[in-house]
């Protein structure tokens, strides 16, 4: 199974260079990155992490920039998003971002995509709530049509592109997609229509989830399984053993969002699950 890493990565933690370096010469999998434009500073929508709200979610990096600086000093290490707040994007922009850093990492790149939990923080880049999932899922298609090999318009409710010259393309049409959110018909509807797979936060409860995962996966005729990936885990050596038993072959394995002597230590301590 391969052992894959996320942190907060801010403007007082360890540099993504740094971190990135550091994960490959360990032989880690990967590095995924979180995304928050900005928190506004009073909001009415309670943190689903607890309040107060950690300090490092109101000074995140941009994750698209930091995995630039990740995939230019590695090789092998992979590079995602955990996740990319679709909605909160121009598609057109996000499209040729996605794009850039998957052909400069050599295909290295997971797009995780979700839907976000801060109204606010929504509301600022023009988001209308209610329809935060019909949004991400046209701005989806979107970006589809811009990865197509020959120019290929698409007209949709939330917004439009004319056939376009786009490069460079993702080397497998679309990035590997991974949709985060809480287990239930309608997000697994969706992971069986457009995704790969599913980046379940935390990973609890897979033994009773991921039997209705994999039937709507089949009932929507798809070949295979569906990707899932625990992401954010706190490891124990008996919680990562159940994923190997369940089947999984990667998990993302929470590093704390602190400075480099205080990450590197985690490291040594995670290199036992290597």
């Amino acid at each position: 199974m391969r052992i894959a890493t996320t942190i907060f990565l801010t403007d007082e933690t360890i540099r993504p260079v740094r971190l990135a370096r550091e994960l490959e010469q360990r032989g880690f999998a990967g590095l995924y990155l979180p995304e928050h434009t900005h928190i506004p500073a009073s909001r009415d929508t309670p943190a689903p992490m607890g309040e107060p709200l950690p300090r490092e979610y109101g000074r995140t990096l941009n994750p698209f920039v930091a995995l630039a600086q990740a995939a230019a000093v590695t090789e092998r290490l992979a590079l995602g998003t955990g996740v990319t707040l679709v909605a909160q994007h121009d598609p057109v922009d996000l499209a040729k971002q996605i794009a850039t850093l998957d052909f400069l990492s050599g295909s290295r790149f997971t797009l995780g995509i979700g839907y976000g939990w801060n109204v606010e923080e929504a509301a600022d880049h023009g988001v209308e709530w209610s329809t935060r999932r019909a949004l991400t899922r046209d701005r989806m298609t979107l970006m589809r049509a811009l990865w197509a090999e020959e120019p290929t318009a698409y007209e949709g409710p939330f917004g439009s592109v004319r056939a376009s010259l786009a490069h460079p393309k993702p080397a497998h049409g679309a990035p590997r997609t991974l949709l985060g959110g809480a287990a239930g018909p309608q997000l697994f509807g969706e992971i069986a229509d457009s995704a790969d797979g599913w980046l379940p936060i935390g990973g609890r409860g897979l033994t009773k989830t991921l039997p209705a995962l994999r039937r709507a996966w089949s009932e929507a005729g798809r070949a295979g399984e569906p990707v899932v990936v625990p992401y954010a885990v706190r490891p124990t050596p008996g919680k990562l053993a159940h994923y190997r038993d369940l089947g999984l072959e990667e998990v993302v394995l929470q590093l704390p969002p602190a400075e480099e002597s205080e990450v590197l230590r985690t490291l040594d301590d995670f290199a036992q699950y290597l």
